[in-house]
């Protein structure tokens, strides 16, 4: 686990991962040159889980494999622990860990032994058997260590993935979608643990598309699109950003929504999704007067055309629609 001193030593100040400015593109022949990334800019302090949030192709891979060293920057200056990954990467990764998405174990051996190779592989020093031992006490994976990993379930895979990136001793850990495709309760084990190394000094750079993993651990969420941020804060900063309430109104045809949505959008912030509308509204009695409105037939619709209707409070999926739009992405 991460010792706050040694990583203070270690950077010669909190902050851990640092991008300033960072650009990266792509010269395609015949064609116009992509932005995987612009003018991308965040710093992640000792202790802190920092949330990346973005839909597909916003650029979370790229900043990722900027941080590990595999991708130069276009334009602007990467420093992990103080240094550059892409010149120093064999520094960097003594003290940064990365839990990828796939997990890449090997089936036929079990547990201790994907760890015991993986240990010898990087040169962990020290009593690698009492190390092994240690991490999967800490995923719960003690009982099933003589195992082969190939009848393993997913959640317990992911969690074996986990033990082995904490296994090299990291100050540092990237996390890329770890609990995709998991068990509730493999979920919560991992977001404990996650929990438990911010606590003791180690930073997390957690990369996710479940906004309950973001609202449950993140300290602090970077929202980005077409690589660049668009939003930033604690969970209740963002929050802040978009209307405080939702009414959320379902009509009995598209056309009816359609019709509701038209009347309502020029004295509310109103979005539409087939039968479904959603009004956005500062507080409960501007809730009441839509209401009464549609009781009296007014926008558009008839109040036997509304089916059901709910009152809900601004969470993190409105404030990622809200930034980045309901547009489908490949």
């Amino acid at each position: 686990m991460a010792d706050p001193a040694s990583l203070r030593d270690l950077t010669g100040h909190d902050s851990v991962i640092e991008l300033d400015r960072v650009s990266v593109r792509f010269h395609r022949r015949g064609k116009e040159e992509f932005v995987a990334v612009r003018e991308l800019s965040f710093a992640i302090p000792r202790g802190q889980i920092f949330c990346l949030l973005g839909p597909n192709g916003s650029g979370k891979t790229t900043t990722i494999n900027l941080i590990c060293g595999l991708r130069k920057p276009t334009d602007g200056q990467v420093r992990v622990f103080g240094q550059e990954p892409h010149k120093e990467r064999k520094t960097v990764l003594r003290n940064l860990a990365v839990m990828p998405q796939e997990t890449a174990l090997y089936d036929s051996l079990n547990a201790r032994e994907n760890l015991l190779f993986h240990g010898n592989y990087y040169g962990v020093s020290g009593d690698l058997k009492a190390q092994v031992g240690e991490v999967l006490k800490l995923v719960q994976l003690t009982d099933r260590q003589n195992d082969r990993v190939g009848t393993y379930s997913g959640g317990m895979q992911r969690r074996l993935t986990l033990a082995r990136a904490l296994l090299t001793k990291p100050q540092a850990l990237l996390l890329d979608e770890p609990t995709l495709g998991v068990d509730v309760q493999s979920r919560q084990a991992i977001w404990d643990r996650v929990r438990e190394l911010a606590d003791g000094g180690m930073s997390v750079l957690l990369s996710t598309n479940y906004m309950e993993e973001a609202e449950t651990l993140a300290d602090r969420i970077l929202i980005i699109d077409r690589g660049a941020a668009v939003a930033e804060g604690t969970l209740a900063e963002l929050k802040a950003k978009v209307t405080a309430l939702r009414l959320v109104l379902r009509f009995a045809s598209p056309d009816v929504a359609q019709a509701a949505e038209h009347a309502m959008s020029a004295l509310h912030r109103v979005t539409r999704d087939d039968q479904v509308v959603t009004v956005g509204l500062e507080g409960s009695p501007q809730a009441l007067e839509v209401l009464a409105a549609l009781q009296q037939g007014r926008f558009g619709a008839q109040p036997r055309q509304i089916e059901s209707f709910e009152l809900k409070d601004a969470n993190l999926q409105d404030v990622f629609l809200e930034f980045t739009g309901r547009s489908l992405r490949n």
